[in-house]
C-alpha cells in the first residue's frame, strides 16, 4: 500500500502566482532578500566559527585528557589590596618541578617543559622556516603527557634527556617545510644557531591557534639548560593521571600540597603557582563562546529586525498595487482565506529565499574564518534549522497584516480600481 503527499491545487496556485510576484517585483523584492541574507549571515557565520573553535578545542583537550592538569607560574596582582607577602620568585624553576616530579607519589605521567620561544627559525641546508616555530625544552614524559604520537623515528629516552644529547624531534608542519617528502630522520638541523640530529617526528594533528605540535620543535631539557635556559625561563608541571585514580580531588590537593612544600610556603602564604584543570579551561572557554553566541544572535535578530519592517512595507506596497487583481481572483470564485494565504506564502518564499542564500553563505564565511585560524569544518544542522524556523515567523509575522489586509478588500470596489 503506498500512500502519496500532495498539495491542494489552490495551494500549488497560490505559490505559483506568489512566485510570479516576486519575479515581477525582482528589485524590491531582491532588496528584502539581500537585507534578510545579510541578517541570516552574520548570525549563522558567527556561530559556525565559533562552533568550529569549540569543536577543536575540546578535541585537543580530550586528547590530553579531561583529568590532565598542569601546575604553572601565578600573575601577581599590581592593585595594593591583593598585595600579599612574596618568597618565592614567580617563574618555577626546573630544579622545583623536577623535585615535584621525584616526590609525586599519584599513579600518573609527569612532565617537565618550558617554551623557550614562540619565533624560533629551524634551517637545513637552504631551506629554512617562518620566524613563527615554537621550541620547547621537555623531558621524556612529555609526548605522553599530551598524547601525542610519534609517527616517523621515536621519542626521547631518559638517557637522552639527562645526558644533554643535540637531538630534537620537529613537527610535521617543519619537517614538510624542510624536507618536503624525503625522511627528515637523522638529518641535522640549526635552531638559533644550534645544530642538532632528528630522531622523530609526532602524528600530525592539526593546526591549532599558533599551530600546535606541528609548528614545534622539542629539546631534551637539559640540553636547553646549556643554552637557552636562565633565571627568567618558567617551568610547566604537566600531569596526567592514571586511569584507574578515582578521586581527582584528592589528586589535585596531594598536587598542591607537595608543590607547596616544594616552593616552602607556610600555612599561612597563599599558593604562588597557579593549577589550571582542562575540565575548569573548557567550562570557562564554553562560557566565554556561550557570551559571543549571544552577542550574534542579538546581532543577526536586529538585522532581521529591520528585514522584517522592510518585507511588511514592500507587501503592504504590493497590496495596493495589486487591488485589481485581488478583485478579479475574488471574482472568479477565489475566497478571502485563499487571497490571505497567497500574501503570507508570498512574505514567507522571500524571507526562506533570504535565509537560504544567507545560510550557504553565513556556512562559508564562519567555516573560512576557521580554517584561517586553524579551526575544524563544522556544519552546525541546529543553528541552519533555527535560522529556517525563525525566518517562516519573520515571513509570517511580516505578510500577516498585509494579507489580512488583501483579504477584506471588497471585490466589487477593487475590480473598479485603476
Amino acid at each position: 500500500m503506498s500512500v502519496s503527499f500532495r498539495f491542494s491545487p489552490l495551494l500549488r496556485e497560490n505559490v505559483s502566482v506568489a512566485l510570479k510576484s516576486i519575479v515581477s517585483n525582482r528589485l524590491r523584492s531582491s532588496l528584502t532578500i539581500i537585507i534578510i541574507a545579510i541578517g541570516i549571515t552574520s548570525l549563522i557565520g558567527i556561530l559556525t566559527a565559533i562552533d568550529a573553535f569549540t569543536k577543536e578545542i575540546e578535541s585537543s583537550f580530550e586528547q590530553m585528557g579531561t583529568n590532565s592538569f598542569e601546575i604553572s607560574r601565578n600573575y601577581y596582582s599590581t592593585a595594593s589590596s591583593e598585595r600579599k607577602r612574596v618568597i618565592n620568585r614567580r617563574e618555577l624553576s626546573y630544579y622545583q618541578a623536577r623535585e615535584f616530579k621525584d616526590e609525586f607519589d599519584v599513579p600518573a605521567t609527569v612532565a617537565l617543559y618550558a617554551v623557550i620561544s614562540y619565533s624560533a627559525t629551524v634551517k637545513y641546508g637552504s631551506e629554512s622556516t617562518s620566524p613563527n616555530v615554537m621550541l620547547t625544552a621537555v623531558d621524556e614524559d612529555y609526548i605522553d603527557y599530551s598524547n601525542f604520537s610519534i609517527a616517523q623515528g621515536r621519542n626521547f629516552t631518559e638517557s637522552d634527556v639527562e645526558s644533554g644529547i643535540y637531538v630534537c624531534i620537529i613537527g610535521n608542519g617543519v619537517a614538510e617545510r624542510l624536507f618536503g617528502n624525503a625522511s627528515p630522520l637523522e638529518k641535522v638541523v640549526t635552531v638559533s644557531g644550534i645544530r642538532f640530529r632528528v630522531i622523530g617526528v609526532p602524528r600530525s594533528m592539526g593546526a591549532t591557534f599558533s599551530g600546535g605540535i606541528d609548528n614545534s620543535v622539542l629539546i631534551p631539557v637539559q640540553c636547553a639548560r646549556g643554552y637557552f635556559i636562565n633565571d627568567n625561563t618558567s617551568f610547566t608541571i604537566g600531569i596526567k593521571p592514571d586511569s584507574k585514580v578515582a578521586d581527582m580531588e584528592q589528586v589535585y590537593d596531594r598536587a598542591e600540597q607537595l608543590f607547596r612544600s616544594v616552593r616552602r610556603l607556610s600555612p599561612a602564604d597563599a599558593s604562588d603557582f597557579r593549577i589550571s584543570k582542562n575540565d575548569a579551561i573548557i567550562s570557562d572557554f564554553k562560557s566565554i563562546t556561550g557570551t559571543v553566541t549571544g552577542i550574534a544572535v542579538a546581532i543577526g535578530l536586529i538585522t532581521l529586525l529591520g528585514a522584517a519592517v522592510g518585507l511588511m512595507n514592500i507587501m503592504l506596497i504590493s497590496v495596493k498595487e495589486r487591488i485589481a487583481e485581488i478583485g478579479t481572483r475574488r471574482a472568479i470564485g477565489a475566497s478571502a482565506r485563499m487571497i490571505k494565504q497567497q500574501f503570507l506564502l508570498e512574505s514567507v518564499i522571500i524571507s526562506e529565499i533570504g535565509c537560504v542564500a544567507g545560510i550557504v553563505l553565513g556556512v562559508l564565511a564562519g567555516n573560512g574564518v576557521a580554517a584561517i585560524m586553524g579551526g575544524a569544518f563544522v556544519v552546525p544542522w541546529a543553528r541552519m534549522l533555527f535560522a529556517v524556523i525563525l525566518c517562516i515567523a519573520v515571513g509570517v509575522l511580516s505578510g500577516y497584516i498585509p494579507a489580512v489586509r488583501a483579504s477584506k478588500l471588497d471585490p466589487i470596489e477593487s475590480l473598479r480600481h485603476e
